[in-house]
């Protein structure tokens, strides 16, 4: 989002809109799928742990749910007072309302991830199982889904593609950890394969250029996710493990590795924060009489100025990662039973769908949009995540 402000008012408008020529750096910039991948890799590697070592898989739940759950909290109660003392300020609902939105963006990933975090058991056992077929199968249901979804507008049913397509990432991480995608005579293909696919859907299918969604769009390629969102999968996995070996040799060394260790351990609270952190900084900047929010977007005056803005992000980023990264190194808590940990991480999956998609505050701070922040925290509290869940282990 690009916020400006003219006659008085507050716009903001979005740079892939405004300015159609970004909607190529989303090929470089969203990277959601290296997520799920090394996701699965990570997965595959504790639960083939857990199996070997004879360890339940509430056990081994209660520690993934702790480290991914834990830091959204201090984020939903901070959103919760902000939200509630700009509305008592005075401030616009819809302005509290698009604030939200814009920081509350990321955390639809975590409601994916833990979806298929739960499903672990199912999916390493598939993979067991059936090897590459049970990648295969989630893509020819991925596009069997987008036939629906554009020939027969079934839009509806698209939605089962955030399940489709995420999983058939998340089952390349463990081909990628069972040695399957090894090697640039293995991994260049792929890397060809996915962008050469991920062209001709953009070009001779129905699916738009972005990969990141653009107001206005009839059609996006992320919400719900398309064939074109798998291609970048594809493609990524691809580049990732060709340089996987040189990157290896690169991080043996003291200082990439320490700087690894180091960013890994606060990976999380600078993913979730880091777009309150722009708000933030833009909030600020519209209390002090519009600072730099005059200029238009998308002229040179306002490129110009993007490293200087990208800095004041940094600073206000740092700070929030200082004060709540503690969050993801919290104590784990005693688990609890299987189900009770299910339940309330589907708690947690609904509440912060709903605050990805609609943020908060349009209707002041008795509104519905208020209300939803209590689901994920009563399912943390329902997982055992929280200490009214359970004591400390």
């Amino acid at each position: 989002a690009a916020p400006f402000v003219t006659g008085g008012e507050v716009t903001f408008s979005n740079m892939l809109a405004h300015q159609p020529w970004t909607r190529w750096l989303t090929w470089i910039f969203q990277v959601m799928p290296v997520f799920f991948l090394v996701g699965g890799y990570s997965n595959g590697v504790s639960w083939q742990a857990v199996l070997r070592d004879g360890k339940s898989y509430g056990d081994w739940l209660n520690g993934r749910l702790t480290r991914l759950i834990g830091p959204i909290l201090p984020l939903l109660v901070a959103w919760t007072v902000l939200g509630a003392g700009a509305i008592s300020l005075g401030i616009e609902p819809a302005i509290v309302k698009g604030g939200s939105r814009m920081a509350l963006i990321p955390i639809w990933f975590l409601a994916v991830y833990i979806m298929a975090v739960i499903l672990v058991p199912y999916t390493y056992a598939a993979w067991r199982r059936y090897g590459m077929k049970s990648f295969w199968v989630l893509f020819a249901a991925a596009a069997v889904d987008d036939f629906l979804f554009f020939k027969l507008d079934l839009h509806a049913v698209g939605w089962l593609n955030y399940v489709f397509i995420w999983l058939a990432v998340h089952q390349l991480g463990y081909a990628w950890r069972d040695g399957y995608l090894t090697g640039a005579r293995k991994t260049l293909p792929w890397a060809l394969g996915g962008m050469a696919f991920l062209i001709w859907m953009v070009t001779a299918g129905p699916y738009p250029l972005s990969l990141v969604s653009v107001p206005g769009d009839a059609v996006s390629n992320t919400l719900p996710p398309k064939l074109p969102m798998l291609a970048q999968g594809l493609w990524q996995t691809g580049l990732v493990l060709t340089f996987e070996k040189p990157m290896r040799r690169w991080l043996e060394r003291a200082v990439p590795w320490t700087a690894t260790v180091l960013v890994n351990g606060m990976i999380m609270t600078i993913y979730l924060w880091h777009l309150t952190a722009a708000t933030l900084a833009i909030g600020v900047a519209l209390m002090l009489g519009n600072r730099g929010l005059t200029i238009e977007p998308g002229s040179v005056e306002w490129w110009v100025l993007r490293p200087v803005w990208i800095g004041i992000y940094l600073v206000v980023l740092t700070a929030l990662v200082l004060a709540f990264g503690r969050f993801e190194r919290g104590p784990r808590r005693a688990a609890g039973k299987a189900l009770r940990q299910v339940t309330g991480a589907l708690l947690v999956c609904a509440g912060l769908a709903l605050l990805a998609l609609n943020g908060i505050g349009d209707a002041g701070i008795w509104s519905v949009e208020f209300a939803v922040i209590l689901l994920p925290i009563a399912g943390a509290v329902v997982a055992g995540v929280v200490p009214l869940g359970g004591r400390a282990a």
